[in-house]
């Protein structure tokens, strides 16, 4: 453990920091793990003989053999903590765990208790293995992350797949994967078919059939024959890789909950120690039978229990639980900060495209004016060429276009793209972009529902394109699940058409809906929201568009799989299966271990308020004194530990 005004910075350091010596169960790298155990063993037995020879009275000198005795049980176990004890002061930090373990059992030893120091020591030690034991549960998760990235990659170079390390290839090149193999980048399918698990990524354990063209990622794991795969993004960019990233740095945004208690224990240390000295000596002026003795046991008792292990341990094990427990469920949030945020949600901003429709979108119609569809085609797919939008792969799906070659090609935010085609200049998008260009539209065009993706060339409309998207599978689900968490408020903001995103609103139920929003209208509408008293606002979105509402909301929330890495960059909270069900699992998991944090809480408080002024009373033993401290942080962490075990559905 740390000094103990610090909370560890992350499990990750706390578990470092054990393996190089500052604690009592610290073992060499290579020394077996069942060894960790022997000392406190030995300690364990010794105790036990010792407190059976004294109902005995198996002594023939009782005080120097009982003294001798109790010494070979403390020394095996508290030697460490004495040497890191004095290596902490001799740095100037003196209010550390090892100061009061080391100041509590010696004091005992010094009354004559020898049972109880070797006890406080020895169940201080089996806490310690405890904490290990619950980090390593912990932190399981990051392993299996680990354990899925990939380590080599089967790729085709000089006439034959040659086998290479993965951060050795370029985008764009291809790869083998066999039976049983992960896929080492993601990429897209070459081959017809493949079926791969995809767990590590998603979170999703049943497999998952793709087609030909259709994206894989990192760490999925092939089931069935060998596939072929185009690599669309370099190692360091691919999904497992940013998961990684994500997860193994989240805990370095602190809740508030942690920031607090890291305060509270830099000042209640030290309070405690010096009320401890008070309780040994004032009470000299104050009672008329003063016996030194008692009242140094008192104060003894009073610095075991004063020991925060239950809170410096359990808070942040219990905010780890939760990050893992929500990766292995496919969300990934960025900090233990944005757990504690999710909890306090009432309004649930949407956007449509991608976010609860699926953005795979299909032509539905193609008219065009004053020339053949064939021409009219050719230069939209030209424009639409240089885009990314999932609307822009649509149109390209049309199989007699003539494409010609497209320059100076820009987007202009929330409207459109424009360029240069055969010479011409060429304005591909929406209402808006026609009406700032002073070209005329035909009012045909008005009583269109569906998404229309409008061209025209020079100063004259060419035509239009309707496109068809629909909604996600789980799309109705997800309200459902997101009403039943209690979440007051349901709206989507959109930049598709209002006609479009008020028929969605009506078909999911949602409060109420806008469509036809630029980037920064969706900006002002959701600073709106903030405006209202208590109101906390999470916003869902997936382009490069929603990242400005993404920043200002409480928590922003991108879909994962299909969403920008801009979005992905710029949110809190990550859901990798693009499945909008998973807002709902993830505020039931945030609010689960919001829970367990503050039952720890009251947990370690209650039990030591009780146990400090029974002991300040002189009704409590060192016995009860262990309890308060160790029973109680092992009821914590066995607590938090419960958040690897739920289930969420």
């Amino acid at each position: 453990m740390k000094k103990m005004g610090e909370n560890p910075g992350s499990l990750q350091e706390e578990s470092n920091m054990h393996q190089h010596g500052e604690g009592c169960c610290n073992n060499a790298p290579s020394e077996k793990k069942w060894a960790q155990y022997k000392w406190p063993l030995v300690s364990f037995v010794l105790l036990v003989q010792g407190l059976i020879n004294d109902q005995l009275k198996l002594y023939t000198n009782p005080e120097w053999f009982r003294l001798v005795w109790y010494m070979g049980a403390y020394l095996p176990i508290g030697l460490p903590i004495l040497r890191t004890g004095w290596l902490n002061i001799k740095k100037g930090e003196i209010f550390t765990e090892f100061f009061l373990m080391s100041i509590a059992t010696l004091g005992a030893f010094i009354l004559g208790k020898y049972p109880e120091g070797v006890a406080v020591m020895l169940f201080y030690t089996v806490g310690e293995l405890f904490q290990h034991a619950a980090v390593d549960k912990a932190r399981g998760n990051i392993k299996a992350l680990l354990d899925a990235r990939p380590d080599e990659a089967l790729v085709f170079r000089g006439g034959d797949f040659v086998t290479v390390r993965p951060e050795s290839v370029k985008i764009g090149e291809h790869l083998k994967v066999r039976v049983g193999e992960k896929v080492p980048l993601d990429g897209v399918l070459l081959s017809a078919k493949a079926v791969v698990n995809t767990a590590a990524v998603t979170g999703e354990s049943k497999p998952n059939t793709l087609q030909k063209g259709e994206n894989l990622y990192a760490g999925s794991i092939n089931l069935e024959g060998v596939i072929e795969v185009e690599t669309t993004r370099e190692f360091k960019d691919s999904s497992i890789a940013r998961i990684l990233d994500m997860v193994q740095n989240a805990t370095a945004r602190k809740s508030k909950t942690e920031l607090f208690i890291r305060k509270f224990a830099k000042v209640y240390t030290p309070i405690v120690v010096f009320l401890a000295m008070s309780l040994t000596f004032l009470p000299y002026f104050f009672v008329e039978d003063y016996i030194f003795k008692d009242w140094l046991y008192r104060a003894l008792i009073f610095l075991v229990i004063s020991c925060p292990c239950a809170l410096v341990i359990s808070i942040p094990l219990g905010y780890f639980g939760g990050l893992g427990a929500a990766s292995r469920n496919g969300i990934l949030f960025k900090g233990a900060s944005f757990l504690d945020a999710m909890t306090k949600l009432n309004t649930i901003v949407m956007d449509k495209t991608g976010t609860i429709t699926k953005g795979v979108f299909k032509i539905k119609e193609i008219k065009s004016f004053g020339m053949e569809e064939r021409e009219f085609m050719g230069y939209l797919m030209a424009m639409e060429a240089q885009s990314t939008h999932p609307i822009a792969q649509a149109i390209l799906q049309y199989k007699n276009g003539n494409i010609s070659k497209a320059v100076e090609v820009s987007e202009l935010a929330g409207k459109g793209l424009k360029g240069i085609v055969n010479g011409k200049k060429v304005l591909v998008g929406n209402r808006a972009l026609m009406d700032a260009n002073g070209i005329t539209v035909p009012t045909e065009t008005d009583s269109i529902v569906e998404t229309i993706i409008m061209v025209g060339v020079d100063s004259d409309f060419l035509g239009y394109v309707t496109i068809a998207d629909e909604l996600k599978e789980d799309a109705h689900q997800a309200v459902q699940q997101i009403r039943n968490v209690g979440i007051s408020e349901l709206i989507i903001l959109s930049g598709d058409k209002d006609s479009i995103t008020q028929k969605v609103a009506m078909e999911l139920g949602l409060d109420w809906a806008k469509g036809g929003l630029l980037p920064e209208d969706k900006l002002n509408e959701v600073e709106k929201l903030k405006q209202r008293s208590d109101n906390v606002i999470s916003f869902v979105g997936d382009g490069i568009n929603d990242a400005p509402v993404l920043a200002i909301s409480d928590v922003g929330i991108a879909m994962g799989g299909l969403g920008s890495d801009v979005a992905i960059e710029t949110a809190d909270v990550i859901i990798q299966t693009d499945q909008p069900s998973k807002i709902a699992r993830a505020i039931k998991i945030a609010r689960s271990t919001r829970r367990i944090v503050w039952q720890n809480i009251a947990l370690a408080f209650g039990v030591k308020a009780l146990v400090l002024i029974l002991g300040a009373g002189g009704m409590a033993t060192m016995w009860e004194a262990v309890f308060a401290d160790v029973g109680v942080a092992l009821l914590a962490i066995l607590n938090a530990v419960r958040l690897q075990q739920m289930k969420w559905d």
